[in-house]
């Protein structure tokens, strides 16, 4: 006979019990469906807008042997150029203005019936160049730094070599409802380029030969 099979009694594994819970919101505190959601109108704000980098006004008159224009103030020194790199060069606004007065001064020409005669005025003898600042506040800005960007703009709207300018007058005002800069470009007069040693020459009082202009040392 076999052996007798014996019986493996396994331990009875206890039942775990598992809690769940379940929430139910109550009436008033329901969802709102998406589609019944109407966004609030509240109070807007404009904000205000931002300053155009391009001027919006200039008036320009030629004649045969002169170009006037009015223009609105350029930007300071300090918005003129930007470092990129390690190299300074014209920012956004300064090239905006230069942009501008270029694009004036081309629809003037192309208006005026005198632009043969003054480009070749312009071409062929010296030029004098005199702007007048009319500044908001006449403390806060100085001529020197609007010099150097209206005169480029005018020449090279011109097609024309700065270096043609010989003469340079400037003027300081104040118009504190209208600033603006006068330009005008004309025609300079007739004269010799004499060099600073002989204008000395004419002025200077003279000077016996021997003798030094530097004053004796006070013992």
């Amino acid at each position: 006979m076999g052996r007798p099979l014996r019986r493996v009694s396994r331990p009875r594994q206890t039942p775990i019990p598992i809690r769940s819970t379940s929430f139910r919101p109550q009436p008033d505190e329901m969802p709102i469906p998406a589609t019944n959601l109407v966004p609030r109108k509240g109070p807007t704000r404009s904000r205000p807008a931002a300053p155009s980098a391009t001027p919006v006004h200039a008036d320009v008159k030629v004649t045969g042997d002169a170009l006037a224009l009015s223009l609105p103030i350029p930007p300071s020194v300090n918005h003129q150029y930007a470092t990129v790199n390690g190299r300074r060069l014209l920012s956004a606004k300064g090239r905006a203005f230069k942009a501008f007065v270029g694009q004036q001064i081309l629809v003037a020409l192309a208006q005026s019936p005198h632009r043969d005669t003054l480009r070749h005025s312009f071409r062929q003898t010296h030029l004098s160049l005199s702007i007048r600042f009319f500044f908001a506040s006449a403390l806060r800005r100085d001529t020197d730094g609007g010099l150097k960007i209206a005169q480029d703009a005018l020449c090279e709207g011109l097609g024309l070599n700065d270096n043609r300018v010989v003469e340079t007058h400037l003027y300081k005002y104040q118009d504190r409802d209208h600033p603006r800069m006068e330009i005008l470009l004309t025609v300079a007069p007739r004269m010799t380029m004499t060099s600073p040693d002989s204008i000395l020459a004419t002025t200077a009082p003279a000077v016996p030969p021997g003798s030094s202009t530097v004053p004796e040392r006070i013992p």
